[in-house]
């Protein structure tokens, strides 16, 4: 699927200029921004680009860079979660449709939180992923719960970025730990590209203080939490605190390790399903095309690289081909499946887990 996004640049109420793209046609998303975030990088990421199409296929997918990262205002003062609330309400004052579905992965949901509180005619549907309602700092209740905060600030101060394979894992592990090597290379990159250590310690910092906890009782709008049971960056049990907590909210736990789901996972299937029944759009048609279509040996084998999680330059080196090669043979593929997208074929591979 040939991707094509608008970047624009919109100021904030401090004047900071926050980097918006745009992506697709349709019913608009928006995504509050968190902590990893750079969205030209974006589009060839093997972690992230698959969001970005699946999000974009039948939806206008809206999502910004926070401030002090990617292709925002890099030398930025003022990192306040106050802060990062209002560039949201800025992207959100770009969106000329009088509602959207608002989408909060991870801290974003924090924020997303906040603006359907204030803003509830706008939001026609509120999805947290992988949230909370209270930072790891906030929710302590050890003093080493708490050293565990500092020390995982201080270990980003020192070791965002660098080349060495030990601080890259380890940062790596805690959101994709189920990922291919070529998405933890490309996680590695993403944190060289997309803040100083300076700028990711000090979000993180403001990341453990997040409490909105007291608020999340006042949501009217409907909510879908979906949660994964295994998430080591945040807990499960967090999950369950928002769906308590938020009245009438439905929640979906889901069977992943990770903290950012991989289309390679069923996971990933179930949570799309979830969100398309929610917010009244036509679910995902069923993909057998694996089983129907008539691939050759090659074909199948770029395919089955691709639901791997390996960008076309991988996949290249791995079947050695040339990536013109590659490029031609996925466009046979997605026309011989019926798709438009690498995430709509790794699903005809993977087959849909609410079917048997």
């Amino acid at each position: 699927m040939m991707l094509r996004q608008t970047i624009r640049l919109s100021k904030s109420r401090d004047g900071t200029a926050i980097a918006v793209a745009s992506c697709g046609a349709g019913p608009v998303i928006l995504k509050a921004a968190h902590w990893l975030s750079h969205v030209d990088h974006d589009l060839e990421s093997p972690v992230w680009r698959p969001w970005v199409e699946a999000l974009s296929a039948n939806h206008r997918y809206v999502r910004y860079d926070p401030r002090g990262c990617g292709l925002s205002e890099r030398y930025v003062e003022d990192l306040s979660v106050a802060r990062w609330y209002e560039d949201l309400e800025a992207v959100a004052d770009t969106i000329d449709t009088p509602q959207f579905i608002l989408l909060g992965l991870s801290q974003g949901g924090a924020l997303a939180i906040n603006y359907a509180l204030h803003y509830p005619e706008r939001v026609s549907h509120l999805i947290l992923m992988n949230a909370y309602s209270q930072g790891a700092w906030t929710r302590a209740k050890t003093d080493a719960e708490r050293l565990e905060c500092e020390t995982l600030v201080n270990f980003v101060r020192i070791g965002w970025g660098r080349e060495n394979p030990a601080f890259c894992e380890f940062f790596t592990n805690l959101f994709i730990p189920g990922g291919t090597a070529e998405q933890h290379r490309w996680w590695g990159e993403l944190e060289r590209l997309t803040a100083s250590p300076e700028v990711a310690s000090q979000l993180l910092y403001e990341m453990h203080r997040i409490d909105v906890l007291d608020l999340v009782g006042q949501l009217t709008v409907p909510t879908l939490i979906l949660h994964c049971r295994g998430d080591v960056r945040v807990p499960f049990g967090e999950g369950l605190k928002l769906a308590a907590a938020i009245p009438h909210a439905e929640f979906v736990a889901l069977d992943s390790r990770n903290h950012v789901l991989l289309p390679s996972e069923p996971a990933w299937r179930v949570f799309f399903d979830h969100l398309a029944r929610f917010t009244g759009q036509a679910p995902a048609r069923s993909l057998n095309g694996l089983r129907q279509a008539t691939l050759t040996p090659a074909e199948e084998a770029v395919l089955r690289l691709m639901a791997e999680g390996l960008d076309n330059r991988a996949i290249a080196e791995r079947l050695n081909k040339s990536e013109k090669t590659v490029r031609n043979q996925l466009s046979t593929i997605f026309d011989k499946l019926g798709v438009r997208s690498r995430a709509e074929a790794i699903v005809s591979v993977l087959g849909n887990p609410g079917q048997h």
